[in-house]
Formats: C-alpha cells, structure tokens, sequence
C-alpha cells in the first residue's frame, strides 16, 4: 500500500515537472544549454572514436594474429625529412634484411619484403583513374600476409620477381573503373607512364581507417624498385609459424636483424616490430588524452550547467511559494515537497542529457555520412552520459528541494 502510494506521488510529481518544462520553454532550454553541448560533445567525439576502433579491428582481423610487421620508423610515427627526427639516420631496411629472416628464422614463414609508391595513375585506352592509387611493390608471400586474395588470374610469382617483370594485379576499384565491361586479365595498362600486363585481381577488401583498400596496383618489388628507385626503406611482413609462438617468433628475427645490421650489445634496435596488438594499444595510448580531456570539458560544462539548474529552480521556487503553501495545506508533507522540486530537476538535467545523446549521435552519423571517417553508436559512453546528467539534477537540485521543503506553510499561503 505503501508503495503504490510513493509511485502515485512520484507520478504526480513527474506530471507537474513535465507541465513546468512546457511552461517555460525557453527558459529551459537555456538552462540546459551547458549540458546539451557538452552531452553532445563527448557522445560526438566517441561516436567517431569507436567507430574508428571497430574498423581497425576489423581491418587486423583480416591480417591475421600470426602476423607482424618490421620497418624503420615507429608505428603511427610522423616521417620528417629533415629536422630533429630521431629515427631519420637510422639504416633503411633493405632485401638483405629480408633474405637474412628467411634463412636463419625457423619460427617464421612467408617472409614478404614490400615497397609503396602513392600517387599513381593507371590508364586503359581512353580511360584514366585518379592520381591516388596506390602502388604496392611484393613478392609472393605480400599477399597472404596483407590479406590480399586472388578473385581472377594469378598472384605475382618468385619468377615474376627474379626476373623484374612488369606485370600488375589490380584491386576492385581500378578493374572496375577501367573495364566495367570486361575481364582485365591478358590485357595491359599503362601506370605512370609504363607498360604493365595484367595478370591479376584481388577480391573486394573495402575501406580501411576511412580508405578505400581496392584503389592499389600491385607489381613485383624489383619492378617498383627499378623504376622508382632502389633507394628507399622496405616494410617487411611476416607470418609467425604457430600463432601462440609470435612473441619467440619476434624475438628470433630480432636477434638475426641485430646481428645482421651490426647492433652493438647494450644498444637499442635500429628497427621497428609491430603487429596488429601494437597498433590497437598505439591507438588507444593515443585517444586516451582525447578521451581524458573531453571529460575534464564535459566536467565543467556540466558543473556550469548543474550550476544553472539550481539557479533556476531557486527562481521557480519563489515564483511557486503560495501553491507550495496550498499543496501543504491540503495535505502534502515536506517530504512530499521535497519530492516534488527534486523529480522537476532530475527531468530538467535528463531532458538536456536526452537532447544532447541525439545530437551526438548525429552529429557523428553526419560526419561519417560527408567524410571517410567512420562512426558507430557508443551505447556505454551514452548510459553513462545519461546517469552523470541524473546525478547533476539530483546533486544541484538537492538545496532548492530542501529550501522548498522547509517553507513555513502559513507564511506561504499569504504570500503575494
């Protein structure tokens, strides 16, 4: 009985806090504006984040956990060309780096050296791609390792290498701009300026961290190197043998590149090793701050806004003194008062909190719709938003409630 009680009350208080949210409009909505944007700033920016988290995961489950990757520079490293770069001097990982794992390294298998060149056109006949395709120099073990699979014809060979063929294989985007109505296996293409016979296509990959991962030409890696020149840096991919043995893996072609590139004892490599783990806790290291610094924001834009609330429930208390007089006059008790004025700014700070969830959500959907960036609903960010703009009304309305609470009854019946 009791309890039907307390939800009749709590109904009724819902009723007359919704029809004071209607009253005043704008006043409302003024009020809320603090936690609107900042409700809306952070659902926004996570939106945006785990959407970005989910495709890096999807694009590192295509490459598989039994694969890592050695290069010069750091993972996520900005490259200067000049400057106080501390990774510049280092040695450029050459085929001789390459040739050396394959020997001596039993723990690994598909050992795939690789060169890029950005900015390329290809050309058929009349037609012509973008200056953005991507060109990608391999050997046969590049496409396993990058998750590259074969749709028609026939991957790059040992022999297409040895000998610096100038054969291509073509991802989806570029076979279908150029030969929307044909195979283009047996045919050739022009690719900066040179002669290439088809001799491949890949399957479909789709966009990887907002990139289309079809725009790419794919040549052996003594073909770009003799073209574009053997001056340069290679990546180099590997596939660790036993997936629960990657960590020894990685320390075995750490030992033979030390030894290979003439590491003294004690020094720091001169290479970088990273596999799809590294990358995932690079990226989070790095949004950790954004993340940090977007709650310390949203901190004080609702403590602004919480600050708001209880000025204008202070406001509609002294604009509401008689009628809290009459409630206690026909039997309200203070708690019910209480009640009253709390259920008013828990509902303000959650409509705001409501508000600024669909804004968010949005605001980062319209993003993701105008540019390659990719956006996903950030459903726990979105609970706990929701419960902090909760508490915001129950912390900040706590003192109007209790101030409204205490008002002497007969004072506020004749009060004008």
């Amino acid at each position: 009985m009791q309890t039907q009680e307390t939800l009749q009350k709590l109904r009724e208080s819902l009723t007359i806090a919704l029809d004071i949210i209607r009253t005043h409009k704008m006043r409302s909505f003024l009020t809320l504006l603090g936690i609107i944007i900042g409700v809306m700033a952070i659902i926004g920016m996570q939106s945006l984040i785990e959407g970005l988290q989910k495709d890096m995961q999807r694009q590192m489950e295509q490459l598989g956990s039994n694969v890592f990757q050695v290069q010069k520079y750091p993972v996520m490293e900005h490259r200067e060309h000049g400057g106080d770069n501390p990774y510049r001097n280092r040695k450029d990982i050459t085929l001789v780096e390459a040739a050396a794992i394959e020997e001596h390294c039993d723990l690994v298998t598909n050992v795939g050296p690789e060169a890029w060149q950005f900015g390329v056109t290809v050309k058929f006949a009349d037609r012509k791609t973008s200056p953005t395709v991507q060109m990608g120099g391999g050997v046969p073990a590049f496409f396993p390792n990058n998750g590259y699979f074969i749709q028609d014809g026939r991957a790059v060979t040992d022999m297409d290498v040895q000998s610096v063929r100038s054969v291509a294989v073509l991802g989806q985007d570029i076979a279908e701009e150029l030969f929307p109505f044909r195979n283009p296996v047996g045919e050739s293409v022009i690719v900066d300026g040179r002669r290439y016979d088809v001799i491949g296509v890949l399957e479909k990959l789709g966009q990887s961290f907002g990139r289309s991962r079809d725009n790419i030409v794919i040549v052996p890696i003594t073909t770009l190197m003799k073209y574009y020149g053997k001056d340069r840096s290679l990546n180099i991919t590997i596939q660790a043998r036993d997936a629960t043995r990657i960590e020894d893996a990685k320390e075995q072609v750490i030992g033979v590149l030390r030894a290979v590139r003439k590491v003294p004892p004690g020094k720091d490599n001169d290479f970088e090793i990273w596999s799809s783990a590294t990358l995932v806790d690079s990226f989070n290291n790095m949004t950790r701050a954004i993340r940090i610094g977007a709650i310390v924001i949203v901190s004080f834009s609702l403590l602004v806004a919480g600050i708001g609330i209880m000025n204008i429930m202070l406001v509609s208390i002294s604009e509401r003194i008689r009628e809290i007089g009459i409630r206690m006059a026909v039997g309200a008790n203070r708690r019910d008062i209480m009640l009253q004025f709390l259920v008013e700014a828990v509902l303000l700070s959650e409509v705001g909190g409501i508000i600024g969830i669909l804004a968010g959500i949005g605001i980062g959907q319209l993003v993701a719709l105008i540019s390659p960036v990719p956006a996903s609903i950030p459903v726990p960010w979105i609970l706990i938003g929701f419960f902090f703009c909760s508490l915001v009304g129950l912390g900040f309305g706590l003192y109007p409630a209790r101030k409204a609470a205490k008002l002497d009854p007969i004072t506020a019946l004749r009060y004008e």
